[in-house]
């Protein structure tokens, strides 16, 4: 990525030369430089520069004939960028050195001013956030796009029954709705708090200088409009040294990936023939290079191993940050490879999950029947016996023994005579077998967040609405 002629070589002198007598090695060049991964942030930084020359021209910091051009010349700039035309140079170290050194070939010494009232350090704090502030929005609306799916297919399953598991063992039944309906609340927490991050990265650094602020008359609240900041930072110490904004949006992508990982883990166990409630689609899972037979769930066991790559995003920053003193230090260039890496993940993962969600098809005959034959209306039968008078101890090992016994006759317990279980407790009668009865038992459950009918459609129905 270096320019490939003398003159441009000469152009490349680095902006911050005056101080030194010695050119700096070519393998600390290639060190230092982040043009490989920051180029990225091209359009943040024109649209960031764009605002200072007009805030500039508007302090009579540099005329306005003068920010006319910088204006026109940038987004020429952005043009070439995004046709290609432009080959970024390791010699200019970071996206922000380089546009201003295409900008100054291009329209000369004016282009020099452009730098007046800012350092680097404010300059990439700016870019890094409205960059987040982008990442944030994108990912909010495919979040949406992943909660509707959910909220469809909930409302298709309201009366599929399955078993709720608890320790991976089935435990009670529920319905298919009631499970995904758990999910949505899991990621409808997500998304509130990337909302809350978004508030947290809506303050504006620019103009904070390289950490003292500027003696030029500038315009904060301008630049802050210009570029649709809520607020400006109070404190331009903690505003250039700040990342805060960076390390809650990967810690955000991380709990919304172990979510989606989690989800993904069950939607494997369910495809699974020992489970067999579930088919992926074709167009989503892959085949064997060896067993014709199979077909493998690879994009949800992807989606699941990239959770350990989002987590490491987030420590990879939370370690970068960890030991440095204000105001900003170098080790800050190595911020947005893991916030880039997050992004990029999340949003992926996020998109493919909730098409494969969207196309799979449930068998809810398998489900009904793992309910009806895991002694999942265990507690139910001891619910009766309370109700009766027993005290709630008693009832558990009194249905404790019932199932046992059930286990070797390998039946369930609404098999067994009134008779034969009078031989545990005389306290049972005919009534007993209304109120085991699979579906009996997910509509006897009336607490609030509850998985009988009623309760979930109230719950499917408030997300609705909004």
């Amino acid at each position: 990525m270096k320019y490939n002629n003398q003159k441009d070589k000469e152009s490349m002198k680095k902006l911050w030369k005056g101080r030194f007598t010695k050119a700096t090695n070519s393998a600390v060049d290639e060190f230092n430089a982040s043009i490989t991964f920051d180029r990225r942030l091209y359009a943040e930084d024109i649209l960031g520069s764009i605002a200072h020359a007009k805030m500039l021209a508007k302090q009579d910091i540099i005329s306005q004939e003068d920010a006319d051009k910088i204006q026109t010349a940038l987004l020429e700039i952005k043009n070439d960028i995004e046709k290609g035309n432009i080959e970024f140079s390791i010699e200019a170290e970071d996206i922000h050195m380089n546009i201003e050194t295409l900008l100054t070939e291009k329209i000369g010494d004016i282009g020099k001013k452009l730098h007046t009232a800012r350092s680097r350090n404010d300059q990439v704090a700016v870019d890094f956030k409205l960059y987040i502030k982008d990442e944030i929005k994108s990912i909010l609306n495919l979040t949406d796009n992943m909660l509707t799916v959910i909220l469809q297919m909930a409302e298709k399953n309201i009366k599929t029954v399955m078993p709720g598991y608890t320790h991976l063992q089935r435990a009670q039944p529920v319905t298919l709705a009631f499970h995904l309906m758990a999910y949505y609340e899991m990621f409808e927490r997500d998304r509130s708090r990337f909302s809350d991050c978004l508030k947290r990265a809506d303050v504006m650094p620019l103009g904070s200088g390289a950490l003292a602020g500027t003696s030029y008359n500038t315009d904060r609240i301008f630049l802050a409009r210009e570029l649709n900041f809520a607020e400006i930072t109070p404190n331009a110490m903690d505003a250039v040294s700040d990342r805060d904004f960076a390390i809650e949006f990967c810690f955000c992508a991380s709990t919304m990936i172990m979510h989606l990982s989690r989800f993904c883990e069950e939607l494997i166990l369910w495809n699974s023939k020992e489970f067999s409630f579930i088919e992926i689609d074709d167009s989503f899972a892959t085949g064997s290079s060896i067993m014709p037979q199979k077909k493998n769930p690879d994009i949800a066991e992807l989606i699941r191993g990239k959770t350990g790559r989002v987590y490491g995003d987030l420590f990879n920053l939370l370690t970068i940050m960890k030991g440095l003193p204000l105001a900003y230090n170098k080790d800050m260039q190595e911020d947005k490879p893991p916030v880039f890496d997050a992004a990029d993940t999340i949003k992926n993962s996020v998109l493919i999950f909730t098409e494969m969600l969207s196309k799979i098809k449930v068998n809810e005959k398998n489900m009904k029947n793992a309910a009806k034959y895991g002694y999942m209306n265990a507690t139910d039968a001891a619910d009766y016996l309370v109700s009766k008078g027993v005290p709630f101890r008693e009832c558990h090992e009194i249905i404790g023994k019932i199932v046992l016994d059930c286990i070797e006759k390998n039946c369930g317990i609404e098999d067994l005579s009134v008779d034969e279980l009078k031989n545990y407790s005389d306290k049972f009668e005919e009534d007993i077998y209304e109120n085991i009865d699979i579906n009996a038992c997910i509509e006897a459950k009336k607490s609030f967040g509850s998985t009988s009918q009623e309760s979930v459609e109230r719950h499917i129905n408030s997300k609705s609405d909004k």
